[in-house]
């Protein structure tokens, strides 16, 4: 997605997300001069990045998976859902962003391997169909397809955001003395990351919450607030 490898751009202009990409995917790799000066650039002045695989996948054909994506669908208004599979069925046909999701996985990999923090989560880009919940635990998934161990996946998306905010003291791991909500799991997630959707139980707080339940209460509910 990066625009600042697009040439002949021209002060407050932007260059366009497709005319970007198709350059990108044509023209840009990431073991290039270009991407692994700016790795450089961002380690040597302590630049954190967060991890949004989860958005690129909605870019590409065939993606997510379907009984993933059904879930979050029943969490969004009818209207919300009508317009983001208008758009998903555009997207399949174009694969605008399947090439893309590969180089970000290899741009993540390289960026952590030089040594500076990835963090993980959702944000609200792309065209609707990334919903906060399940979108940060595919995001975890995704990371473990680019090649982090489950464990690494896991750490990214928890104790680096407490690292970066500087609140690893307190937050991010499960260790005696510091404050956490958690999820129970019907699996081992270091042994198949799959077994992130399996959750069976979600404290909050310390209260305890039926998974299902909650995702009853916030049927149609995302799109109308």
């Amino acid at each position: 997605m990066d625009t600042e490898f697009f040439p002949g751009k021209k002060p407050d202009e932007c260059p366009g997300l497709l005319v970007n990409l198709t350059y990108i995917e044509k023209s840009v790799e990431v073991e290039g001069p270009e991407v692994r000066e700016t790795i450089r650039d961002l380690v040597a002045h302590h630049v954190a990045i967060t991890s949004t695989l989860a958005v690129f996948e909605t870019l590409g054909s065939n993606r997510p998976p379907m009984e993933r994506e059904s879930a979050a669908l029943k969490t969004l208004s009818p209207q919300a859902a009508k317009e983001y599979l208008v758009v998903r069925s555009h997207v399949a046909e174009r694969d605008m962003g399947g090439p893309m999701l590969g180089k970000e996985m290899r741009f993540e990999r390289e960026f952590v391997a030089a040594g500076e923090l990835l963090t993980a989560g959702c944000d609200p880009s792309g065209y609707g169909g990334v919903v906060p919940g399940f979108g940060d635990q595919r995001n975890i998934e995704l990371l473990v397809e680019a090649a982090f161990s489950p464990v690494e996946a896991i750490r990214i998306a928890t104790l680096n955001g407490a690292i970066y905010m500087g609140r690893d003291a307190s937050i991010g791991s499960i260790v005696p003395g510091k404050a956490a909500d958690l999820v129970v799991l019907g699996g081992n997630p270091a042994e198949k990351i799959e077994n992130m959707d399996n959750v069976e139980l979600v404290f909050k707080d310390g209260l305890g919450f039926d998974p299902a339940k909650l995702l009853q209460s916030a049927t149609e509910l995302v799109g109308l607030r």
